[in-house]
């Protein structure tokens, strides 16, 4: 094998369809996550930044790509392409190709790769995993009344509160509105306002504080490409915003990416009337799966038929980088393991957050 190291917006077509094909094969692959799409769309927003999002080109001796793998180098250290917004890694190959991932390494000149939701299925990189989550996916392949009748099999009674929850706010309110793919600047504005008042109230760190989040998540809203690019989803109470979602579109796959509603109508829920109007219209066009993401929340374990693994960890070469990276995680998995309440997830929390701000910047 050979493995070629090309910029993504130097990939060629023939390359990039060969990467669309090889997601097309594979259902467990159909992510807008790891798509060519994304991988350039990260590039371009970043900007003078963007030279550092790689793809490793796997090549059979034919020359032809075996497999994929988009990266963002940084200090000797390859990240996932897009993180923190990335929720989804994979080494995108034909089925039954295995890659040393040494060589992965040596050919994009890092110490250490480091991921966060990495397929579980992936046979380069998963097996060096230090944790893993489930990532909940709500398949509507079937209709969604046969959806709706199997979550009541199941004993599952979230979509009969939610109708309740319907006809409560258009008594109360006015009819809902629920308006797919909007174009609506004004709505999409008022998304990132309610999101940055969200992670501010929670004392996250605000994203959109970076320019290169803000100009990726706008270029998404305003991309209309069939099988990738952003879908702004809405629901109006009467004449006003009550719920709103930005996610990310793939071929057959819609991934819940941004979300927020309007604090007004909290008793409503309206961020799952919205999200059972999706549900409702996918199985009409090309869509069969919305994929929740990982979080264990109430609200996606009981609209999820579904789910998929994911794992966190890394791998590295003998090196500083790795050295510092093995130490934290002996910290943490040490701290984990100790009966000491909050206080043990605080080395967790504090990694993620370093991740988070190492990506950002």
């Amino acid at each position: 094998m050979k493995i070629d190291v090309v910029e993504a917006l130097q990939l060629s077509p023939e390359d990039s369809a060969r990467w669309t094909d090889l997601q097309t094969l594979q259902p467990r692959l159909d992510s807008p996550f790891l798509s060519p799409e994304w991988a350039k769309a990260v590039a371009v927003a970043q900007g003078e930044k963007g030279d550092r999002v790689k793809v490793a080109v796997i090549r059979g001796e034919d020359g032809q790509a075996l497999a994929f793998l988009p990266a963002r180098i940084k200090a000797g250290v390859a990240m996932p392409a897009g993180a923190p917004m990335c929720d989804y890694q994979a080494l995108v190959s034909a089925p039954d190709v295995a890659v040393d991932p040494r060589h992965l390494l040596a050919a994009l000149k890092a110490q250490r790769l480091d991921f966060c939701h990495m397929l579980a299925d992936d046979e380069t990189l998963a097996r060096h995993g230090r944790g893993q989550a489930d990532s909940w996916i709500v398949d509507v392949s079937a209709g969604y009344e046969a959806y709706a009748a199997d979550r009541k099999t199941a004993g599952v009674g979230v979509l009969k509160d939610i109708d309740k929850k319907r006809r409560k706010a258009e008594r109360e309110v006015g009819p809902c509105r629920y308006t797919p793919m909007s174009d609506s600047q004004a709505d999409f504005d008022q998304l990132v306002a309610w999101k940055r008042e969200q992670l501010l109230a929670t004392g996250q760190t605000d994203l959109f504080k970076t320019d290169w989040v803000t100009k990726l998540v706008t270029d998404l809203f305003e991309r209309r490409d069939g099988d990738f690019g952003g879908g702004l989803y809405t629901l109006h109470l009467g004449d006003e915003l009550a719920a709103v979602h930005l996610h990310l579109r793939g071929k057959h796959t819609i991934h819940g990416w941004l979300i927020a509603h309007n604090a007004k109508f909290d008793r409503y829920s309206p961020g799952l009337l919205l999200f059972q109007d999706i549900l409702k219209g996918m199985h009409a066009g090309s869509y069969h799966r919305l994929d929740l993401g990982t979080g264990d929340y109430r609200f996606k374990r009981e609209l999820s038929n579904a789910r998929q693994t994911v794992v966190f960890g890394f791998y590295g070469s003998p090196s500083p980088a790795t050295f510092v990276r093995s130490a934290a995680w002996g910290v943490r998995q040490v701290a984990e393991a100790l009966p000491l309440g909050r206080m043990s997830q605080l080395p967790g929390k504090a990694m993620r957050r370093i991740d988070l701000l190492r990506g950002l910047h």
